[in-house]
């Protein structure tokens, strides 16, 4: 009977065993799948030809934003390939299109970078000072956009004067010198109003010295006389007049200017030719 009994119990202990053992078979792996990294599922390799063409594709259906991935696929897969400097000047175009200016900037930086002497720097620089010139703010704001615009937007014109994109660059440049101009001519009037008329006469200066073409010329010359006024400097205030009247004689501002001449019992002379001599030959 003791015999069968210790049969019995070394049966069920050795079932017992072989459960366990599979338990911890099957839970090992349960645990290697969970903690197991997900397989990676292998890119598909597609001609760079073909994708420049998608991507080109995506742009004329106005798809920009599947052109730049299609245009970033291409650069990852075939960095070496001759499509691989197309990808990036359209992606600077791309980015410009789509208001992503920053954007823009960095690949135009990035292109300059890798291909300096590509037949395609003029363009990369008109979009990316195009893309400065953008973003410029009102001018109560900083003005440093304007000033990058002009920057950028020189190199082209001086690097590349044969350029289809000259004209272009000249007269953005001109309006972001104009907002350059409205930004002194604004800082000049706070001080005037606040009758710090030194800091004032430094900000009109730089209109007549530095934006001779701005739409602010004649107003900046106008309150140059009223400044000059103020701090009793009669002669600088009457050779003021005098270039305001010999290159703006139909303006308002320079019989604003006259009337207030007239009222210190003087007239507009040029008292100091060498005061404006740059902007009495402009």
């Amino acid at each position: 009977m003791k015999y069968l009994l210790d049969k019995i119990i070394a049966v069920t202990m050795l079932r017992i065993v072989i459960i366990l053992a599979a338990l911890i078979s099957l839970s090992a792996c349960t645990s290697f799948n969970l903690f197991s990294p997900p397989k990676i599922k292998q890119e598909e390799i597609i001609a760079p030809d073909v994708l420049y063409q998608s991507a080109l594709d995506d742009m004329d259906r106005q798809y920009f934003q599947t052109a730049l991935k299609t245009l970033a696929k291409l650069e990852r897969q075939h960095p070496t390939s001759e499509y691989a400097e197309k990808a990036k000047l359209m992606t600077v175009y791309a980015n410009f299109r789509i208001g992503r200016y920053n954007d823009a900037i960095l690949a135009a930086d990035r292109y300059l970078a890798l291909y300096p002497n590509s037949k395609e720097v003029p363009y990369i620089l008109y979009l990316k000072g195009n893309s400065y010139y953008a973003q410029i703010k009102d001018i109560t704001r900083d003005q440093q956009l304007a000033q990058d615009a002009i920057d950028t937007l020189q190199m082209l014109i001086a690097g590349y004067p044969k350029s289809k994109y000259v004209e272009e660059a000249k007269k953005s440049i001109r309006v972001a010198n104009d907002q350059l101009a409205g930004k002194e001519m604004s800082v000049g009037r706070y001080y005037l109003g606040n009758k710090e008329y030194s800091a004032a006469l430094n900000r009109f200066r730089v209109v007549v010295d530095k934006y001779q073409t701005s739409t602010h010329i004649e107003e900046a010359l106008y309150r140059l006389v009223e400044t000059y006024l103020a701090l009793g400097l009669i002669n600088e205030a009457r050779t003021a007049a005098a270039v305001l009247g010999h290159n703006y004689s139909a303006s308002q501002w320079y019989e604003s200017a006259y009337n207030l001449l007239q009222q210190q019992g003087v007239t507009p002379k040029m008292m100091d030719e060498n005061l404006f001599k740059q902007t009495s030959g402009s």
